[in-house]
């Protein structure tokens, strides 16, 4: 297998809304925001579903990786009720290995509220519901092994005790990367993501805001010291200006793609992982990889939802 991704099986439920449903309900534009269940379904009662799909961010990116004809594996934690059922048989669907035994468990399978204002940013409000408690018993073992590369969700590090779960797979794994996620999910976690970004992954995927409070950079030039510093291989998105790639070798750059029809910029970030590591997996060029993951993350944004037509 060439990657194996862990990550919350989170099921997306798609809504458009206008700018005033997010400020009536206290909530930031373009961050994500953990909610209980019963938070969700107020929120989502007065809403139009525009679709429903096998979401959470690293699944998003296995996907991905799949449509581009690589093999490809998941594990994440549902229960075994209907929002569970769909959410492996759209995994299924989509040709991705699902690693992981599903019961009946006292939480339900997670839901994510993503919703699309006029501007096309994404503002996510999550019940992670059993999806965050995943542990170690969870990680197959033999599937870790088996895989290139494991692709890890920054995300996940938000509930407590999958802490001992990444652990495990960090140690099983051939190569790591991972995803910082969100900047709040950074701020919370700060010492301990510098700590796998600086000691334990091989590849770091990160927007400019997220490395930037990673490590309380003051300018762009003190990120990249700081990557260089380090000699891993960081991946970093800056929107407009593009994305750049910083390893001990030096510095790449690539430009962003310029008049797109903009219409949701959920799979953004996922999308982009996703080209750039099918680039690395099949033994292309930095440069290529970037181009790759530019690619495939402006083809996403054109569309509503995180897959690609």
């Amino acid at each position: 297998m060439k990657i194996l991704g862990i990550g919350n099986a989170i099921v997306d439920v798609i809504c458009k809304v206008e700018d005033d449903f997010l400020s009536n309900n206290g909530l930031t534009k373009s961050t994500m925001k953990l909610v209980d269940e019963i938070e969700f379904m107020k929120l989502l009662s007065s809403l139009e579903i525009e679709e429903t799909v096998s979401g959470g961010s690293v699944a998003n990116s296995i996907v991905g990786l799949s449509q581009l004809g690589n093999k490809v594996g998941f594990i994440g934690k549902i229960s075994a009720d209907d929002l569970g059922q769909k959410y492996e048989d759209g995994l299924k669907k989509e040709n991705v290995g699902y690693f992981y035994s599903k019961k009946k468990e006292i939480l339900p399978t997670g839901t994510c509220l993503i919703l699309i204002t006029p501007d096309s940013e994404r503002t996510m409000c999550t019940f992670l519901g059993i999806a965050g408690k995943i542990s170690e018993s969870d990680v197959d073992e033999n599937s870790v092994k088996d895989s290139e590369i494991t692709f890890l969700e920054g995300y996940l590090w938000d509930e407590g005790d999958p802490k001992s779960a990444f652990n495990k797979a960090i140690q099983l794994s051939n190569k790591v990367a991972m995803s910082l996620s969100d900047s709040f999910c950074v701020e919370r976690h700060k010492a301990e993501f510098l700590n796998l970004v600086k000691n334990k992954l091989d590849i770091t995927f990160a927007n400019e805001q997220e490395i930037t409070s990673l490590i309380g950079a003051k300018n762009f030039e003190e990120v990249i010291s700081f990557c260089k510093e380090i000699g891993k291989l960081i991946i970093i998105t800056r929107g407009g200006e593009g994305s750049v790639a910083i390893s001990k070798e030096g510095v790449t750059e690539c430009e962003a793609k310029k008049n797109l029809n903009i219409i949701d910029l959920t799979g953004a970030g996922d999308l982009f992982a996703a080209g750039y590591l099918h680039g690395y997996l099949n033994h292309l060029s930095i440069k290529e990889s970037l181009v790759k993951g530019t690619e495939i993350s402006a083809e996403i944004i054109q569309q509503i939802g995180a897959r690609l037509n």
